[in-house]
């Protein structure tokens, strides 16, 4: 079996994040999203791996994942001139998939549950397809799978008026019969090749598609909400863990993870959950947490953070109360006199001195 991950697209909705590069490259738990993806479908066993690229910093990917021998796979990149839909990135694997199963990974799909069971199954099965299923509460954002007596017999992208709640994840079991599925579909009202459309033509077809249900966390992160919300939830289950140091008026409570070389002192306090990469330093009484994240290289003081995200080398010295915000790489947010709430979602390399 070989694993994909679509790596490409705009990310429209999450700018200006990601003006300056791919959204699944965006940290949750000081991890780039789509890394959680891969560690996924290498715990299944499958080490052949395609990521599909496109769009705006493209090559941030290649620079990170590289040939992918750090993460125990080896990848292969293909590119996708624009985003013309999840079909339509699946076809350009076909020559990297051959004549085997495949397991697709949307890179912005955020799991908890391990799907090395799920894996094992289709590989065993007859079936043509096989998905994952969750319910949600707007199920008219998503692909909708309609489900009777523990059958599929529709799916359908975003209807008006779903008929369930249970959305398609972007989570999928293929055979390579999907390919000729995909030569002779048309666009959708979008202009894009749908991955729905193609496995209702299976249906169509009375092709097998099996499926499961997700009773664990997901996200589909395609909202600074989506994000803050999924790093909430990874930073739940983290490790506790101290490579720092900290003086004794440093107070630390809950599930924390601090890194190597991180300087804690002056009146700190870090609530947990909450992680603090590596070479940072936490001091003049600055509050950080609940559910928050500070990247690696980080200078902070004075500020109140929680349900955030502070990504790599950014500087806060300010006395602010920050929540619900996002702050990409390299920010600076620096000299308040007031303890006014903000909220931010500053793209990379901004400055704000207020």
């Amino acid at each position: 079996m070989k694993g994909v991950i679509l790596h490409g697209g705009h990310g429209t909705r999450l700018r200006p994040l990601t003006h300056t590069g791919p959204k699944q490259l965006l940290p949750i738990a000081n991890k780039p999203m789509s890394q959680y993806c891969l560690e996924s479908i290498r715990k299944t066993g499958i080490t052949d791996v395609a990521i599909i690229v496109g769009g705006i910093g493209s090559n941030r990917v290649r620079d990170y994942y590289k040939d992918g021998q750090d993460f125990g796979v080896k990848i292969t990149y293909i590119e996708q001139d624009l985003p013309r839909g999840i079909a339509h990135a699946i076809r350009l694997c076909k020559e990297f998939v051959g004549n085997d199963k495949f397991l697709v990974f949307l890179g912005d799909n955020i799991i908890q549950k391990e799907i090395t069971e799920f894996a094992r199954e289709f590989e065993n099965s007859d079936a043509s397809a096989s998905i994952l299923l969750c319910e949600v509460d707007n199920p008219s954002r998503f692909g909708i799978a309609d489900v009777k007596d523990g059958k599929i017999i529709k799916i359908m992208e975003k209807p008006r008026n779903p008929p369930t709640n249970l959305a398609v994840t972007g989570i999928y079991f293929l055979t390579p019969e999907i390919f000729d599925v995909i030569d002779n579909l048309k666009p959708s009202w979008r202009n894009e090749l749908e991955i729905t459309d193609s496995l209702q033509v299976l249906l169509e077809k009375n092709r097998k598609i099996t499926y499961h249900k997700i009773t664990d966390y997901w996200k589909d992160t395609g909202t600074p909400e989506d994000i803050i919300h999924a790093n909430g939830e990874i930073l739940d289950n983290i490790k506790p863990s101290f490579s720092g140091t900290k003086d004794d008026s440093v107070s630390i409570s809950g599930n924390v993870s601090i890194g190597i070389g991180t300087v804690i002192r002056n009146g700190v306090k870090v609530i947990g959950p909450a992680i603090i990469g590596n070479n940072c330093i936490i001091e003049d009484n600055a509050v950080i947490g609940p559910n928050t994240s500070i990247g690696d290289n980080c200078t902070i003081s004075f500020c109140d953070i929680s349900q955030s995200i502070v990504m790599a080398d950014c500087t806060i010295n300010a006395e602010r109360i920050i929540r619900s915000s996002i702050i990409a790489f390299n920010s600076k947010i620096i000299k308040a006199k007031n303890h006014d709430e903000g909220v931010f979602l500053l793209g990379e390399g901004t400055q704000i001195i207020i």
